[in-house]
This record gives structure tokens, sequence and C-alpha cells, in this order.
């Protein structure tokens, strides 16, 4: 048996991955940076050889020491020859200028890959987002869609931006560093070299306490985005049933939980950070000592043993970045395995690759033969067929789970079915352009979503080239232009967010108009006089008997009133048609639609 299921992970936050998982998904997310750099690899060229040779204008100023102390110096005083000393002093400071300048230079590079990178990995986010099926974004919450975009892309572009040129700049620093020291003074490097022994457990120590600790803290940090958009977002429901104490009391667990992990974190880099400096200062001790034995006895001069100190110091002082880039390097790794999830995830309902067209469509509906489920246990319509002949208004009725609003996101082809065909005109919606099935089909819901923008533009939103005497025609058929007229700016009043700035009711009629603007060969009403008052539905009602009569819908109303103008009326039960009929026949009738009917017209008196 076929069933609808959500694939793959989509980048959720878990710390309970197998070893196996955990390899793919570090491929998975190898393979976008792979992906996003590629294109961009003669910058990276670039930014990496101009570090590079900062780099080693920065090391070799303690050679420059060396030598200037050791043989400049010495020259200077007892020959009164002063050319390698001011030679020592213009080496110097060209080195320093050039190397200051290259890396600006490295900086400017380094950002602009930055920024492109980002860009690019934003928009991919967004219309991948956009593209994903309607399935997805029902079981993948808006919190962690909302954390995707902003908190991960924030997490990334900060190792991109300072974290990698860190690392990548300590490195490099630290080799060049010990490899000049061995080319200055052997014994002293070799005396670095035991001495970095103990700073490597200790930066591994460090690394995989701070791993354990920070996939804790991703998990706590994710829970806090969540329950604060989720909060957010549904304020209204918040508020309607007094909840403010309760949610406080949660975030209030949430925040705590991630202050300790927090302050776990802080611990570690409390022990790091003196571990770190007793290495350097027991290295540097014993450097100094031996170096201080050889130059007694003559072994070595003391400009040696001062540039061995200098390297020394300048070998341990990039290792607390490279510490710190360690910890966000987690956090963007983390990062980039939740974005590269949502990435990998592919439609449930992809376009066709042959796709037909289909221009005039008359609005003939057919389900042949068709189940679909949720889930293995959530099987909705276990073998459906209908047909719906093109101008026909079908009312479906029925208690809620009967399967009416699944038969309208077939129809809508928000979904596919698991087996059988839904059709428009003859042709399976799985093989129709999508824009002649966009254009054709046009479903509007209960919840009356309006964009920022003004009147006009969600009226538009459906044809975005339509003239102001269309839209102006669309409202007046919905009974939505007397409303309009009367708002601050009459149509170029801004809804503001989410509609705001208008009643349900009124959002529900600019719904209305945006449908019938779009003008489809079918149109789809799920539950969408809702919102609306009784005189707000009469005066629908009358639009529709005029707007639909040249056009196949269908309606899902549990108010029995909106039924009246169906030209037929289908109860369903457990994903079956158990009547089918005319209004006037059903209600003459002694079947479920005519109890319903009755208790309806009860109710009214």
């Amino acid at each position: 048996m076929s069933t609808v299921t959500v694939t793959g992970t989509a980048g959720e936050d878990r710390s309970d991955y197998t070893r196996d998982e955990s390899r793919s998904i570090r491929r998975r997310s190898l393979r976008l940076l792979g992906s996003l750099i590629s294109p961009l690899r003669w910058q990276l060229v670039l930014a990496g050889v101009v570090l590079v040779v900062s780099t080693a204008l920065r090391v070799i100023g303690p050679l420059l020491l060396a030598y200037g102390f050791d043989t400049a110096l010495p020259a200077a005083v007892e020959q009164m020859n002063w050319l390698p000393t001011i030679g020592v002093v213009v080496v110097y400071l060209l080195s320093g200028i050039g190397g200051a300048a290259l890396i600006g230079w490295y900086v400017v590079v380094a950002a602009r890959l930055t920024q492109a990178v980002m860009l690019e990995l934003r928009k991919r986010i967004f219309l991948h987002t956009q593209r994903l099926s309607l399935e997805f974004h029902e079981s993948y919450t808006s919190g962690r869609i909302i954390s995707r975009q902003t908190s991960d892309l924030d997490t990334i572009r900060e190792l991109l931006d300072g974290g990698l040129n860190e690392l990548v700049s300590g490195v490099l620093y630290g080799v060049f560093t010990l490899v000049a020291l061995y080319f200055l003074d052997w014994q002293s490097g070799v005396i670095l070299t035991v001495a970095g022994i103990p700073l490597f457990l200790l930066m591994r120590w460090f690394y995989l306490r701070s791993q354990a600790v920070y996939r804790e803290s991703r998990v706590v940090s994710a829970q806090v985005i969540v329950k604060f958009v989720e909060t957010m977002t549904g304020i209204r429901a918040v508020k309607a049933f007094r909840k403010e104490q309760r949610n406080d009391d949660e975030f209030g667990e949430l925040a705590l939980k991630y202050r300790d992990v927090n302050i776990r974190s802080i611990r570690l880099f409390g022990t790091f950070e003196p571990g770190l400096m007793a290495i350097a200062s027991v290295a540097l001790a014993l450097i100094v000592l031996w170096g201080g034995i050889r130059v007694a006895d003559g072994s070595i001069l003391v400009g040696t043993l001062l540039g061995s100190v200098v390297f020394v110091r300048n070998f341990f002082s990039p290792m607390q970045e490279v510490a710190f880039f360690l910890n966000s390097y987690q956090s963007a790794t983390a990062a980039l395995e939740k974005v590269s999830g949502v990435l990998e995830e592919q439609p449930t309902v992809p376009d066709p690759e042959k796709p037909v067209d289909l221009w005039n469509a008359r609005g003939h509906i057919r389900f042949q033969d068709v189940h679909f489920g949720y889930s293995d246990d959530r099987v909705i319509l276990p073998d459906f067929t209908l047909d719906i002949p093109a101008g026909q208004t079908v009312a479906l009725v029925g208690t809620t789970g009967a399967g009416k609003s699944t038969l309208a996101k077939l129809v809508s082809r928000f979904y596919d079915p698991s087996s059988g065909s839904v059709s428009l005109d003859g042709v399976d919606l799985r093989r129709l352009h999508p824009k002649d099935l966009r254009r054709a089909i046009v479903m509007v819901t209960q919840e009356a979503y309006l964009f920022s923008g003004t009147v006009a533009d969600n009226i538009a939103f459906g044809k975005p080239d339509a003239t102001m005497d269309e839209i102006r025609a669309a409202a007046r058929a919905v009974g939505a232009d007397a409303f309009i007229e009367a708002l601050p700016d009459g149509y170029g009043t801004d809804v503001n967010k989410r509609g705001g700035r208008v009643s349900a009711g009124q959002r529900q009629l600019i719904s209305f108009a945006r449908a019938f603007l779009a003008d489809p060969a079918v149109l789809i009403l799920d539950e969408a006089t809702a919102s609306l008052d009784m005189p707000s539905e009469r005066q629908i009602q009358e639009a529709l008997q005029t707007l639909l009569a040249d056009r196949t819908a269908i309606i899902i109303a549990h108010r029995l009133s909106t039924v009246a103008i169906a030209d037929r009326v289908l109860v369903m039960e457990h994903g079956e048609i158990i009547e089918d009929d005319t209004p006037e026949e059903l209600i003459a009738g002694t079947g479920k639609f005519a109890q319903l009917h009755a208790a309806w017209r009860e109710s009214l008196v």
C-alpha cells in the first residue's frame, strides 16, 4: 500500500545520529559547500596566495631581529659600518608595510568571497523551500524554516567571515614560525615541537568536550527559537485562551536549560585558556634557560636567543583564535548540516518531465480509482472514483475527517494520489504543465492570507498584470468594493502584516476577489465562508451564483446555507460518497443530508 511520507530529515535538530548517518550528513554538507565555492575557485586561489605571502612577510621579523643583533649591530659598533643596520631597518619596515597591505587586501577578497557564498546560499534556500510540496511545509514548523534562513545562515557567515580566516592564518603562521625557528635555532625548534604534544592534547580535549556541549546547545537553541516564533505567530490564540503564564513557564525552562549549557561552555574556555598559557610559559622558560646556557658558553649569540623567544611567543599567540574557531566551526557545521538537509529535500509532487499544455481548460474533473493516505495507518481515500462535468458546482458535505479537504488538495495537486489518477479535461494532473495547472485551478481556504502591500496588490496576486479597472470589477463582483473604498486610501491602503488592518470577513472577501480575478476554470472553496458574518455570506452567495455560472466549482462548507447554490451535493463519510444528488432531492429524502439540513433549520429558529 502506497502512502505519502515526508522524505529525509530536513536538517532536523538531533544529536542521536548513528555513525553512518553522521558521515552521510557530513558528505552532504561538503557537497553543498563545494557547489557554493566551485564557481569562486579562482578568487579562492587569489585569497590563498595573498594570505601565504602576507604570512611569510610577518614571519621574517624575528629573523631580521636576530640578524640585526648578531651581525648588523656589531658591524656598526666595531667597524662603523651602518649599512647592514640600515638594510635590516629598511627590510623590516618594507616587510611590515607589505604584510599589512596584503592582509588588508586579503580581508577584502575574503569578504567578497563570503558575501558571494551567502548570497547564493540565501537565494537557494528561499527558492528551494518555495518549490517544495505542501506536505513538507505542513510537517516542517515555521520556526525551523525561519531558523534556517536567519540564525543558521548568520552562523555560517560568521565562520566564513572571521573564524575560517583565523584558522587558516593561525595554522599558516604557526607552521611558518616553526620552520623559521628550526632555520634559526634547531634546538629551540625541538623544544617547541615537544611542547606541541601537550598543546595538541589540550586542544583535542577542548574540541571533543565543546563538541558534546554544543550538540546539546544546538538542540536547546532550536527549541527556544521554535517556542518563541510559534508563540508570537499564534499570539491571538495565546491571548484568547490566557496561556501567557503557561508559555512564560515553558519558555523560562528552555531559557534556563540554554543558560546552563552556555555556562558549561564558558567553563571549558576557563580551563583551556589557563592550560594554553601554562604550556606557552613552560616552553618559553625552557628555551630561555637552554638558550641562556648556550649564550654563556658561546654556542649561540644573544640575537639568536632573542629571535627564538619572539618566535615562541608568536607561535602561541594565534592558538587561542584557533580554539575559538573550533568552537564556531562546530556551530557552523551544525548549521550547514541543517541547511543542506532542507536543500536535500525533494518535492513529493514533482513537475512533469514532459509537461502537457492545456491552454483553454474547460474544468472537467475526474477521480479514477484514487487511493490516498497521509501515512500507513491513516488512509483517507481507499478507492475513490468521481466525475465532475465542466461547469458544474459541487458541494461536499460530511463530518470532519471524511476526506473533503483531502479531495480538494488532490484537485489542486498539493498532493498526488498513491495510486489511480486525478485528471483535468482528460489530462492527468501529474502530466499537466504547472503554469496551466495553477491558471486553471484556484483554491480559496478558510485562512484568507494577505501579504504585506496594498489591497490592490493582494487582489492582483494571481494576475499581476491586471489593470485597476479589472481589480475594481473583481472586488465589485464579490461585494468587496464598498468596504475597500471606505478604507483610508481605498485600493491603495496598506493591509499591514497578514492583513491586520482589515477584519477576518474583509480579508476573506479580498481573497475571493483575488480568486475571481484569476478567472480559473475550477474554483475550490475550502470552508471559505467560515469567517464571514451572515450578511457578508449572503452577499457572497449572490456573487457566486453569477461568477460560478460558467466554471467548475467545488465547495466545502459546514454551513448548509452555502450549499444551496450547488448543482450537486456529495455527502462523504470515511473517504466514500454515501449520497450524491441535487440539494432539493437530498433534502426531500431521508438520508444523512436530510438529517443535517433539518438540524440546521432547527438551529435557525
